[in-house]
């Protein structure tokens, strides 16, 4: 049986790393067969917040949660018994918020089962990107929607009357056609009148709104008709402040993240987690002037479906992008709009069988861009 020697911070470290490891600027951690840990670096204490001393009597699961994707790396690298790594992992815990890392996994040749673990911490400039991009994606709608109101709905509207007029002169045999085009007429401008929102630049009336409230409305709204039957787990932190917003609108972005994790359920053993959270470290440059906008307000819609795919994730609430074989692809962006109006953010993380929808919001008595 060998044992890892002592490192200069108490713990102890692997054969071979010595000063190294010690100075390395990201955190490292090695885990034996048990996750237990048995040495962390440096900048692995800043990362958790926590001594050496406290670190190496704990599991992993002790400072990272039960369903933490790091586990499933660990697992693989494990199983396969070779380095495994992947961007963009939430190491995000109650005690430190919202983050998120870049992770590699490496089995050390001895003690056997052993593995060393690096973390590299995504800013959270890095982590809202996509919601920037989101919003521009949104913003080059409302121009696109004026037009499209005012090119194709007049037309329309006259090519779905000519065919009606035909339609009256015809036997009840020949009609298929014609009703094919006033269906299809109606469907497009359905699709227009949900891209016309986009151009609604109207200012709205935010009053302070318990988001617990919006998330009872949505669960039992979903529960009576498109999620019957679904399980939806609620994790609230009852001492959350109220929302600054519009209650009718952000009951309009739940339904829809929760209607989309319920689309991508499988047939059995589907869940869906609702979960909020008070996180006062998260600041965004949102506001006008580009001053930082405190958003403490967390809420959470996971799942356990499918999964977002990768080629499509970054552009996730652009409009049109959509996985679905019936769907507009306006769903998502109506919500990062939403959201934006607001003064918020909105992003997804997804591995398969863990997809999060995170919404960040400022609280009531702040004052949202």
């Amino acid at each position: 049986m060998h044992t890892l020697p002592k490192s200069p911070n108490g713990g102890a470290e692997p054969p071979g790393t010595g000063l190294i490891a010690v100075s390395l600027p990201m955190p490292l951690l090695v885990v034996g067969p048990g996750q237990e840990i048995v040495f962390v670096n440096p900048a692995a204490e800043q990362f958790f917040d926590t001594g050496a001393g406290l670190l190496l009597k704990q599991n992993l699961s002790d400072v990272l949660p039960f369903d933490s994707p790091l586990f499933q790396l660990i697992g693989q690298a494990r199983e396969r018994n070779s380095s495994a790594a992947e961007r963009d992992v939430d190491v995000s815990t109650p005690r430190h918020g919202e983050r998120l890392a870049d992770v590699s996994v490496t089995p050390l040749p001895e003690p056997e089962g052993t593995l060393v673990v690096t973390l590299q911490e995504r800013s959270l400039a890095q982590r809202m990107d996509r919601q920037l991009m989101a919003r521009g994606a949104v913003r080059s709608m409302h121009g696109m929607a004026a037009v499209l109101a005012h090119e194709i709905k007049n037309p329309l509207a006259g090519i779905r009357g000519a065919a009606q007029l035909i339609e009256e002169s015809l036997g009840p045999s020949e009609r298929e056609m014609t009703q094919l085009i006033v269906a299809e007429s109606d469907r497009i401008r359905g699709l227009i009148d949900r891209m016309e929102s986009f151009g609604d630049n109207r200012g709205f009336s935010r009053h302070p709104v318990n988001i617990h409230e919006v998330l009872d409305r949505v669960r039992r709204v979903a529960e009576s008709g498109f999620a019957r039957g679904v399980s939806i787990q609620e994790n609230f932190d009852p001492s959350l402040p109220p929302v600054l917003g519009d209650r009718d609108q952000l009951i309009q972005v739940f339904l829809n993240l929760v209607r989309n994790a319920a689309d991508a359920l499988p047939e059995t053993g589907g869940e869906i987690t609702l979960t909020t959270g008070y996180r006062p470290g998260v600041k965004f440059g949102a506001g006008a002037g580009g001053e930082r906008i405190s958003l403490p307000l967390e809420v959470t819609v996971r799942d356990n479906g499918s999964g977002v795919p990768p080629d499509i994730l970054t552009h996730i609430f652009d409009p049109f992008v959509t996985t679905k074989a019936r769907g507009s692809g306006l769903g998502l962006a109506l919500v990062a709009k939403i959201i934006g109006d607001h003064g918020g953010v909105v992003e997804c993380d997804s591995v398969p069988r863990r997809t999060i929808f995170r919404v960040l919001l400022p609280k009531a008595g702040t004052e949202a861009a």
